[in-house]
């Protein structure tokens, strides 16, 4: 079992729950893969197991975390999102990823999107970052979707990374990105919807 105090998350067609040791096989196979190569990946076994270890700790340290993303009717785990600062993180992260056959159907935008409500709504966040690879082009394309834009200003991790600021909750609320992102998310979730162009998470 997972840690007992993680809240669940519900959306359209997913629930968001804490990381249970049962899910880390998708985890494990994941950042052992090339779809990882921007998060610090690929990992070995030992990095894999103590990142995910991190995870879980993570909860009980900061009080927030990342979600294990879940197909609310098979319970397929997906990915996942949710909030990041490990040692050194110059502000709050909202981060995700998604297992490499489950990329491109909205799941990251659906979840993401439900974090980032959590932590405005339930834990009064006023803002928040993601760190990104610059070359990481599909996790741009997330962050610009979710109305986060290039902060020059900011701090970065190592240097190497973009920092894409969220708006704010004051900046979102009723607003073009804030119903934007819903229709999409409805697009995603209508069976007979089939994007064309990049394959989006």
């Amino acid at each position: 079992m997972g840690h007992s105090n993680i809240p669940v998350l519900e959306t359209k067609r997913l629930i968001l729950r804490g990381p249970d040791p049962e899910d880390y096989p998708n985890f494990k196979a994941t950042f052992a893969s090339y779809r990882s190569r921007f998060m610090g990946g690929p990992l070995n076994a030992y990095e894999i197991w103590m990142l995910y270890a991190a995870e879980i700790g993570h909860w009980e340290i900061r009080g927030f975390g990342m979600w294990m993303i879940h197909d609310k009717e098979t319970d397929e785990t997906y990915g996942m999102a949710g909030g990041w600062q490990p040692a050194k993180w110059p502000e709050r992260e909202i981060a995700w990823i998604i297992w490499p056959e489950k990329s491109g159907k909205g799941f990251a935008l659906e979840a993401t999107h439900a974090c980032r409500k959590y932590f405005y709504d339930t834990q009064g966040w006023e803002g928040a970052v993601s760190y990104l690879d610059p070359k990481d082009l599909d996790s741009i394309r997330l962050a610009e979707r979710l109305g986060a834009k290039k902060d020059k200003e900011a701090a970065t991790v190592d240097g190497h990374d973009v920092v894409y600021r969220h708006p704010s909750p004051e900046a979102l609320r009723n607003t073009q990105i804030a119903h934007g992102i819903e229709m999409e998310i409805s697009h995603y979730a209508d069976p007979l919807f089939k994007p064309k162009g990049f394959p989006l998470d």
